[in-house]
C-alpha cells in the first residue's frame, strides 16, 4: 500500500476520530481538522497529535481563509493533497415547521457549504495531479427524507447532490469522488442532537406528542440489536482508498440495521440513472462499477 496525504474533518469524535486512528495506524500520514483545540476538544486534539502520523489543524470550516490556510499548510509541508474525507457534520430534529432560517442556514453552512469549501479549494491541486479521491460522509437519510429530520435529511441530500454530479465530472481528470451512507451509530453526534429553535409551534403538533420518545426508543432498540461499532465506516473508507483509481463505487452504505432498503434504493435509482445519462448524451461518462 501506497503511503497517501489525507486531510479529514470532524475527527473530535465519532467516524472521524476512528478514521484518523486507523488510516494513520496503515501509514498514512493523516492531518485531523477540528474546532477548539486549545479548549473543549483539548483532549481529543492532544490525544490525537500523539499518534504517528497523525498532525492536528485548528479549522474553522465556515471560513474561507481558515480553510485554506489549512489546505496551504499541509500542501506547503507534502506537496499534496491525495485524500479528502468531509466527515463533519451536525443534526436537528423536530417538526419542520419548528425550524427557523437561521437553523436552516446553519445546518446548511455545517453539512453542505463547508464540505463544497474545502472540495473547491483542494480541487486545483488534484486536477494538476490528475490524481485524488473525495470521500463525502452522507447518510441513509441523503436518500430519504424522514419525518421529523426534514431538514438535516434536505443538507444529506445536497451532499449527495454535489458528490453524485462530481462522481461524473472528474473521474475523467483522474479524480474519484465516492459518497459513504452510515446509518445509525452510537457517535458523538446522536449525543448532541439539537431542535428546531421555534418551539412556539409545539403545540399544533399536539398530534405527534409520543412519537419522539417511540423514535428514541425504537433506535435505542436497533442499536441494542444490531450493536454497530463506528470502526465499520472507517473500515469502508479504507476500503474505497484501496480499490483501482476510476472504479470506486459512487455509493457505500454502511448500515446493519436498515441498510438493505437504502441499498435496494441506490441500485435500482442507478439503472435509471445511468440510462438518463446515456439519453442526454453523456454514456462516455459511465465505466462499468
Amino acid at each position: 500500500m501506497n503511503s497517501k496525504v489525507v486531510l479529514i474533518t470532524g475527527t473530535n469524535s465519532g467516524f472521524g476520530y476512528v478514521t484518523v486512528k486507523t488510516l494513520a495506524a496503515l501509514g498514512h500520514r493523516v492531518y485531523a481538522t477540528m474546532r477548539d483545540i486549545q479548549g473543549r476538544n483539548a483532549d481529543q486534539a492532544n490525544e490525537l497529535s500523539a499518534i504517528p502520523n497523525v498532525s492536528v489543524l485548528e479549522v474553522n470550516l465556515t471560513d474561507d481563509n481558515s480553510v485554506n490556510n489549512a489546505i496551504d499548510t499541509v500542501i506547503a509541508k507534502e506537496s499534496t493533497i491525495d485524500i479528502l474525507i468531509n466527515n463533519a457534520g451536525f443534526s436537528m430534529v423536530g417538526f419542520a415547521e419548528s425550524f427557523t432560517v437561521t437553523d436552516v442556514q446553519e445546518l446548511f453552512d455545517i453539512n453542505v457549504i463547508a464540505p463544497w469549501r474545502l472540495i473547491k479549494a483542494i480541487l486545483p491541486a488534484m486536477r494538476n495531479q490528475a490524481d485524488g479521491l473525495i470521500i463525502n460522509i452522507t447518510s441513509g437519510f441523503g436518500r430519504f427524507s424522514s419525518p421529523f429530520s426534514t431538514i438535516y435529511s434536505a443538507t444529506k441530500f445536497g451532499l449527495e447532490g454535489i458528490s453524485e454530479g462530481l462522481h461524473y465530472e472528474l473521474r475523467p481528470l483522474g479524480v474519484d469522488v465516492a459518497i459513504v451512507e452510515p446509518g445509525p451509530f452510537p457517535t458523538g453526534m446522536m449525543n448532541n442532537i439539537r431542535y428546531g429553535s421555534d418551539q412556539s409551534v409545539t403545540p399544533a403538533y399536539e398530534y405527534f406528542a409520543e412519537l419522539p420518545n417511540k423514535v428514541g426508543a425504537a433506535i435505542g432498540n436497533l442499536l441494542q440489536t444490531v450493536q454497530p461499532d463506528p470502526q465499520e465506516v472507517a473500515d469502508a473508507i479504507n476500503n474505497l482508498i484501496n480499490l483501482s483509481k476510476g472504479q470506486r463505487p459512487l455509493r457505500t452504505v454502511v448500515d446493519r440495521a436498515t441498510g438493505e432498503f437504502v441499498k435496494a434504493a441506490n441500485d435500482a435509482v442507478q439503472v435509471q440513472y445511468e440510462k438518463g445519462l446515456r439519453a442526454f448524451g453523456m454514456g462516455d461518462l459511465l465505466i462499468s462499477q
